[in-house]
């Protein structure tokens, strides 16, 4: 499912933003930070904004700056969704489904892997959670979050075999809160997977990437989460 928040507060996108840099892993350009000495790493898959988009790549160099590999591919070929430019949203996920960027993900992986790299986590927003938790049902990785997810259904909770967290938002027409709880259920009655829901109040859709950096509300709502990422990926990406 898909509509208006899945678009809501669209990022100015800076291709030079953030402190790592582009590089092609697994065929993808892809923003990359941390050392390459170490032998965790975690892969964001963006919403449908892109690798471009400034407070994503400022979590990844969070992310790094905790001691992780980062690696967040361009899964959207240089062709992000652009809101009022003559394509629809659905016309838009017609061209980039999910699961084309689930197969793109496979190589990306086994580059990061051969590099060394034992454990790697993924986090998912929005577009990118249905990615993320498509990894999780098989042991390409070890652990996952999904950031206000799309498109993740409760059987793809069902399915999954690796720690996963779901941080959802109070005001989420994509995956409200119901929905979420349903996940949670989900989740609890899998004794041989760890899980993980939280549902964070007065906050919409999106809220952990496309916050606006002058509201400190909003940032503080959205370091939270990212805090809360950082201790799942802490724990279970060893």
């Amino acid at each position: 499912m898909s509509g208006p928040q899945c678009c809501a507060n669209p990022p100015t996108l800076n291709p030079t933003t953030g402190v790592g840099h582009v590089e092609n892993l697994g065929g993808l350009n892809t923003y990359v930070n941390g050392s390459p000495h170490s032998k965790l790493a975690v892969l964001l898959v963006s919403d449908v904004y892109g690798y471009e988009a400034p407070n994503l790549r400022k979590l990844a160099d969070k992310i790094a700056a905790a001691g992780f590999y980062v690696a967040v591919p361009d899964f959207l070929h240089g062709d992000p969704y652009v809101p009022n430019a003559g394509r629809t949203l659905q016309d838009w996920i017609k061209d980039h489904g999910t699961d084309k960027a689930f197969e793109k993900a496979k190589p990306v992986i086994q580059a990061i892997k051969s590099k060394g790299i034992t454990a790697i986590g993924a986090a998912g927003f929005c577009w990118g959670a249905k990615v993320a938790v498509q990894l999780a049902k098989r042991e390409f990785i070890q652990a996952a979050v999904l950031l206000h997810p799309s498109f993740v259904t409760v059987d793809d909770i069902k399915a999954v075999e690796v720690p996963t967290a779901v941080l959802g938002a109070e005001f989420d027409q994509i995956s409200p809160p119901a929905l979420v709880k349903q996940f949670e259920e989900v989740l609890t009655a899998k004794s041989e997977v760890y899980g993980y829901v939280k549902i964070f109040p007065k906050v919409s859709h999106g809220w952990t990437v496309r916050y606006n950096v002058e509201d400190k509300s909003a940032v503080k709502c959205a370091e939270e989460a990212h805090q809360n990422m950082l201790e799942w990926f802490a724990k279970y990406v060893n």
